[in-house]
């Protein structure tokens, strides 16, 4: 399926029933319901319910994420389990941390980049609108605003919010990302241990690899290149940095690079034939043999 096959269908749907099964609520216009439904069916390994977040049976809220260290620690002793059993050796805490920061940046970014792609939609979620079950790949995304295009016949639905044109549905993307990852990486922090320009860097990381992923499945892997690469172009010399754009990496990193898959962790295994990354997920740390041909420390060094 193409993006144009996709563009401006809204779907009606059920709200996710809580924990108990019961449904949350009465069924309302899901405006990115159809872009997160495609996750799941092009990327088996993640599912997407609409819905308010979900707690217990394995499910942790973004909410929980963010004012609860026990729950975050939750996540990371799971990704530190799961790296035991694949390396058979115990990861170093910072090592399972950053592991469990890029598990859930990937899909969560894509919650935002995926409908951009598809429908020229951006929901405005914070991470209270979301959760996540890691063990059986499962998230919610609860949208309420979006924003979208004026032409799009979304714009008479509850909360959106139409632009003027694509360089400002953009900036909107790059504003609505930064929103929701600042409080994750600012709960992530002392655990990975790494400043802020790194964990933006590993932020940046994620959501370039998740859309270029998930479109080359969608057989648009150069248009997910062209369009990641403007959402993120440099700023150029002389002109005042946007607030939108100011705290990713500048650029999306693609360019000729040493043949090798993309250490994802986790993730699906990305070409990286011509992209380096913006920082380096520490898999070396475990084995040595396991660094990227996309690692910055093998391109850069």
């Amino acid at each position: 399926m193409t993006a144009s096959s996709t563009a401006h269908c809204t779907t009606t749907v059920p709200d996710a029933p809580g924990p108990s099964g019961a449904p949350a609520g009465p069924g309302r216009p899901q405006p990115c319901a159809a872009s997160h439904r495609r996750i799941g069916e092009l990327f088996p390994a993640l599912r997407v319910h609409g819905g308010p977040p979900r707690s217990g049976d394995g499910w942790i809220a973004g909410a929980d994420l963010i004012a609860r260290p026990e729950a975050l620690r939750e996540l990371i002793a799971h990704d530190a389990g799961e790296g035991l059993a694949r390396y058979g050796r115990p990861l170093r805490p910072d090592v399972a941390a950053g592991f469990g920061l890029h598990r859930f940046t990937w899909p969560a970014a894509l919650l935002f980049t995926l409908p951009w792609f598809l429908e020229r939609r951006v929901p405005l979620l914070a991470p209270a609108d979301v959760s996540v079950r890691r063990r059986t790949g499962e998230l919610t995304a609860r949208t309420g605003a979006f924003v979208c295009l004026p032409d799009d016949p979304a714009t008479g639905l509850p909360g959106a919010r139409p632009v003027a044109g694509e360089p400002e549905l953009a900036a909107e993307l790059r504003s609505a990302l930064a929103r929701f990852l600042t409080p994750v990486l600012g709960a992530f922090r002392p655990e990975v241990r790494r400043g802020p320009r790194t964990l933006w860097a590993m932020a940046t990381d994620a959501v370039v690899e998740g859309l270029w992923h998930v479109g080359g499945l969608l057989g648009e892997a150069d248009r997910a290149r062209t369009e990641l690469t403007a959402l993120l172009a440099p700023v150029p010399p002389g002109c005042a940095p946007g607030a939108d754009v100011s705290s990713f990496t500048p650029g999306a990193g693609f360019a000729t690079a040493r043949p090798g898959l993309s250490c994802a962790p986790g993730a699906p295994d990305t070409p990286t034939t011509d992209r380096t990354r913006a920082s380096c997920c520490l898999v070396y740390t475990v084995q040595a043999e396991a660094m990227c041909g996309g690692c910055p420390r093998v391109m850069r060094g």
